[in-house]
């Protein structure tokens, strides 16, 4: 197995990446850093989330800054701010021991504009950002793309499925000439194609990381046959038997996660909800209880989960069964994370078998039932 090193990151950044625990590379930082260090090219990376590619992005955009340069030189958009703030987060940490400043700022929904601007007016290399914002401030002229060379779509899927079409394709129009655009993503829906067609080169570099196993193998499969009025009471006994594990219970609606949120904690349960309609102060609260452990449980609805990064979360739960096949793949994907093991466990009533059985065979994976 190859180290950073032989990949052909340099001593200061590896000397980073120790000091998070990084200290061998997975298998798309294996195949995607040394393409990006020695070749200025295109690239699609097909990947999970989980899979380690902040640094397999990151460490090659950071190399390829030149910090006597005070214009934006690179932007990578995510679909939510979590993930922007991770994001940011883990390139400033990446740098700590290199010789150089590179000054990332990181934009998004949620936050007051105008500090946001005033951020951008001073030296910027990097500029991390959710599509929306972004737009916003280059078309108020707070932020100068014209001199990006290298442009970075992370879960470029999910992006789309939040409807962030029309903004990324305004953003890809700019500059198209002398930037490089790498684009990450766990799946390939049409829209996607499109989008390399248009906007990437014919010849842009492909990798692809276990295409055949859509969902992360170390994610073990369950069902369990119930009724709409046992779940309160199976979920419980599920929670009982997890009193040191954390996990996410996934409902459909922002209705239903904020009464079965409810629900439990009525039950003693260590749990709070994550919806649409909450304000951005609540939700942030909610991220950091859960993400510094002093949350055991988190419900969720599907959109709210975006871009929730949190290693160790031992299942999921799928108080109802995601009405889209992808989204059982996100919310899965939520768990097993960094190599370790998970449970996903869908609470199935009376008719949805037929259903299982299609997400069985749409994405390859064996449900086994499970019994309490």
């Amino acid at each position: 197995m190859a180290t950073f090193l032989e990949l052909g990151v340099s001593k200061a950044y590896v000397k980073g990446l120790k000091e998070l625990g990084i200290k061998h590379p997975t298998r798309i930082q294996q195949e995607v850093i040394p393409v990006l260090l020695e070749s200025k090219t295109d690239l699609i990376g097909l990947a999970q989330t989980g899979t380690g590619k902040t640094a397999a992005f990151g460490l090659p955009v950071l190399n390829a800054i030149d910090p006597k340069n005070d214009n934006v030189q690179a932007l990578i958009i995510a679909p939510t701010r979590e993930l922007v703030q991770q994001i940011k987060k883990q390139l400033f940490k990446f740098t700590k021991y290199i010789d150089h400043k590179i000054f990332v700022e990181g934009v998004y929904g949620g936050e007051k504009m105008d500090k946001q601007i005033k951020a951008l007016t001073r030296t910027t290399h990097i500029v991390v950002a959710t599509p929306g914002r972004l737009l916003d401030l280059i078309e108020r002229g707070a932020v100068d793309i014209s001199q990006v060379k290298t442009l970075i779509l992370d879960e470029a899927d999910e992006m789309l499925s939040m409807g962030f079409k029309e903004d990324l394709s305004k953003i890809l129009k700019y500059n198209t000439e002398s930037r490089k655009t790498w684009l990450f993503s766990a799946t390939m829906p049409s829209d996607i194609q499109h989008m390399v067609k248009t906007y990437m080169s014919a010849d842009a570099v492909r990798i692809e990381i276990d295409k055949n196993s859509l969902v992360n193998a170390n994610i073990f499969h369950h069902f369990i046959n119930t009724s709409i009025k046992d779940k309160l009471s199976i979920v419980s006994c599920l929670l009982d038997k997890h009193p040191n594990d954390r996990g996410i219970i996934f409902c459909r609606t922002k209705a239903g996660t904020k009464k079965f949120a409810q629900e439990l904690k009525n039950e003693g349960f260590s749990v709070d909800a994550l919806e649409g309609d909450m304000q951005q102060k609540e939700r942030d609260k909610v991220m950091r209880a859960f993400k510094n452990e002093s949350l055991q449980f988190l419900v969720s609805t599907d959109v709210s989960a975006r871009g929730i990064d949190v290693n160790n979360l031992a299942f999921v739960i799928h108080h109802q069964l995601p009405e889209q096949l992808e989204y059982y793949t996100h919310r899965s994907g939520r768990t097993a994370r960094a190599g370790k093991t998970g449970q996903s466990i869908a609470l199935i009533i009376p008719g949805e078998m037929q259903k299982l059985i299609d997400i069985q065979n749409a994405l390859g994976i064996t449900f086994k039932e499970m019994s309490l």
